[in-house]
């Protein structure tokens, strides 16, 4: 089977295939040509489907995707340009929970559509581990003060920096600034000797944060849990993430406590034009 399929009756040789190819592996042999690939075009392919969701008429197909699987774009669903300022200024970190889980259905949802995010080369090198169970939650959050204590202990300039000893002695207290008892914990972990993991699982988490927004879920960075997930070697053992991953960024899930009402102001964009 050849790489690269046309359907001559469909294709108007209009060569937005070729144009929109990120690594130029489509080509025309001439002006009343249809579209070729290079050669060793099926190995350099990464499998992005930007020539299959961006030709109008239907007419391509490569054998390294499913081109019957890809889903048409509705304009009608899209938002106007002022209802994506709204949602995304609007959008705020939530850190009170109802004391409610949320369904596994709409953490699959989330994921699902976070797995859209972009990655280098379309590597998608991100996997998901969820805590799902509150209890452990809370024993992840543990683990964290666990690390604090030593940071306190052997990096005090760190743990003043970032507010270690307020936490702990906030969680003595019986009151969880880690975890901020979420009733779930959404973490991303790639390969960690790839280059573009970090990047990928940071922009994934990012959409995973916008999607629960959508559906009235409440979501916050879980920094202490992030930052804590890499380097302490009891956390690490207790996520038992696979050979090779590392945690690159941790999201807290759950119903939020609260509604906002408000947008807050910002500081004015900082910006250097050449």
């Amino acid at each position: 089977m050849s790489f690269l399929t046309v359907d001559q009756d469909k294709c108007k040789r209009d060569r937005v295939c070729a144009a929109e190819c990120p690594l130029k592996i489509i080509t025309f042999n001439g002006p009343d040509s249809f579209p070729g690939s290079v050669n060793g075009a099926e190995e350099l392919c990464v499998s992005c489907g930007h020539c299959i969701s961006v030709c109008p008429n239907n007419a391509i197909s490569v054998n390294t995707v499913n081109a019957a699987d890809f889903l048409p774009i509705n304009p009608g669903l899209l938002p106007k340009p002022d209802q994506v300022e709204h949602f995304l200024k609007s959008r705020r970190s939530i850190r009170n929970y109802k004391d409610k889980t949320v369904d596994r259905s709409i953490l699959e949802k989330l994921i699902d559509i976070a797995s859209y995010a972009p990655s280098g080369h379309n590597i998608q090198p991100v996997h998901w581990l969820v805590i799902e169970d509150k209890n452990e939650v809370r024993r992840i959050a543990g683990l964290v003060v666990d690390w604090m204590h030593y940071v306190i202990e052997n990096m005090p300039e760190l743990a003043a920096f970032m507010h270690m000893e307020a936490i702990c002695a906030a969680w003595d207290q019986g009151s969880d600034r880690i975890c901020r008892d979420a009733p779930h914990i959404i973490m991303a972990h790639a390969p960690e000797e790839m280059t573009v993991s970090q990047g990928s699982c940071t922009i994934a988490l990012s959409y995973l944060e916008l999607a629960a927004y959508s559906l009235g879920i409440g979501a916050c960075w879980a920094g202490y849990v992030g930052a804590a997930a890499g380097i302490f070697p009891p956390l690490m053992q207790a996520l038992a993430l696979p050979e090779g991953h590392k945690a690159f960024g941790a999201m807290m899930i759950g119903h939020p406590k609260y509604r906002y009402h408000k947008i807050p102001t910002r500081t004015a964009p900082r910006i250097i034009w050449r």
